[in-house]
C-alpha cells in the first residue's frame, strides 16, 4: 500500500486538500468494486491537530502532525491563499521537513499556489515547474533559479510534480493515480469525477499583465509605449532610441525587469488584445489580424496558437459568447 500524506497547511485553499483526497479515496473504492484490497493510504498531516482555514470559516482536523510523522511515500503540497510572504512565515516548518522526507525517498507534488511552498525548499532550483499563471510574475521575482513554465499544467522531474493553476490540480492528481495505478484507474476516476483527462496545457486561460512591479523606469516608459502603439510596427531599435538606450542594454534591462524579450511582450501585447477582440466582437480572424498590428497571416497564427495553445478559430469558439449562444 502506498502512503500517501497531503498537507494541510495553514491558510490552504480547502478544495485542494479534499480534491485530492476524494479523488485518492476513489481509487481505493474501483479497487474494492474488483475485490481487491486498498491500495492508497491518504492522511492529512499539519503542523497542528487543527488547522483553521478561510479566516477560522472552516477547521481541518488531521491524522498527523508532522512531529509525529516521519515515512510517507508522496506528499500533495495543496494551494495556498492570502498574502504569500506571510503564508511562507506561518508555514516555513514545513519546509525542514520536506527537505528531509524528498531525501528518504518520498516524491512531492505541489498543487497550484502551493509551489512557493515548494520551491522554498531549494529543491527545485534549476529544474521546471509550474503554478497558477497569475501568480507567474511573483514566483519568478522570488526564485529566480527555479525553471517556471507559465504554459504547463503539469510538470514531473526527479519524483517532484507541480501542477497549474486553480482546479488543473485535478490533472495532476489523474497523472499521478495512472502512474502509480495504470490507465484504467485514472480513467475510471476521470469519469466519475467527470474531469478532463490528458490536459496539457493552462495557456488558454492566461491573461498577460505586462510585470511593472520594477524600479526601471526607462522600462515602464517602453512598456507603456508598446501597450499604447500594439497596433503599429515597433522595432527594438526605435524603442531603444525612444527611451534613449543602446539596443545591447534596452534588451538586457528590459528582459530583467520583466521575464519577457522585447520582441515577446509585443508579440503577447497585441495578442492579448487580439484574444478580447475574438472574445468580444463578430469581426473575421483576418480583421482582427490587421487591428492589432500583424500583416502576415501565417506568423499570427503561428504566433498565436504559441501563446494560447489554440488556433484564433478555436479560441474564438471557446470563448465567445455570440458563439456559445
Amino acid at each position: 500500500m502506498k502512503h500517501i500524506t497531503i498537507l494541510v497547511p495553514k491558510g490552504a485553499i480547502l478544495g485542494s486538500i479534499e480534491g485530492p483526497r476524494q479523488l485518492l479515496t476513489g481509487v481505493n473504492a474501483y479497487y474494492a468494486s474488483m475485490g481487491k484490497p486498498p491500495i492508497f493510504k491518504v492522511e492529512l498531516v499539519g503542523l497542528t491537530n487543527e488547522t483553521p482555514l478561510s479566516n477560522g470559516l472552516y477547521t481541518i482536523r488531521t491524522d498527523n502532525t508532522i512531529g509525529t510523522l516521519a515515512k510517507t511515500d508522496l506528499i500533495i503540497i495543496p494551494a495556498i491563499d492570502g498574502d504569500i510572504n506571510v503564508a511562507l512565515r506561518n508555514n516555513h516548518d514545513f519546509i525542514p521537513w520536506l527537505i528531509d522526507r524528498y531525501k528518504e525517498g518520498a516524491e512531492l507534488a505541489s498543487l497550484c499556489l502551493g509551489a512557493f511552498l515548494l520551491a522554498s525548499t531549494g529543491l527545485i532550483d534549476g529544474h521546471k515547474c509550474a503554478t497558477h499563471w497569475v501568480a507567474s510574475n511573483n514566483f519568478r521575482k522570488m526564485f529566480p533559479n527555479v525553471d517556471l513554465v507559465t504554459e504547463k499544467i503539469v510538470t514531473d522531474e526527479h519524483g517532484i510534480y507541480t501542477s497549474g493553476g486553480a482546479y488543473s490540480y485535478l490533472t495532476l492528481v489523474l497523472y499521478l493515480i495512472e502512474k502509480y495505478c495504470g490507465r484504467a484507474a485514472a480513467i475510471f476516476c476521470a469519469k466519475i469525477f467527470a474531469i478532463d483527462i490528458d490536459r496539457e496545457s493552462q495557456s488558454p486561460f492566461m491573461m498577460f499583465s505586462g510585470q511593472k512591479e520594477h524600479e526601471d523606469e526607462s522600462i515602464k516608459k517602453a512598456q507603456e509605449f508598446i501597450e499604447s502603439n500594439f497596433q503599429e510596427k515597433i522595432t527594438v531599435d526605435d524603442l531603444a532610441d525612444r527611451v534613449a538606450l543602446s539596443r545591447r542594454n534596452l534588451e538586457r534591462r528590459f528582459k530583467k525587469a520583466t521575464s519577457n524579450t522585447v520582441i515577446e511582450y509585443i508579440q503577447r501585447v497585441k495578442i492579448e488584445a487580439a484574444k478580447m477582440s475574438l472574445e468580444s466582437t463578430q469581426e473575421n480572424v483576418n480583421e482582427v489580424m490587421y487591428k492589432v498590428g500583424y500583416t502576415d497571416t501565417k506568423a499570427f497564427r503561428n504566433t498565436f496558437k504559441k501563446i494560447t495553445g489554440l488556433s484564433p478559430v478555436q479560441y474564438r469558439t471557446k470563448y465567445n459568447a455570440q458563439v456559445l449562444g
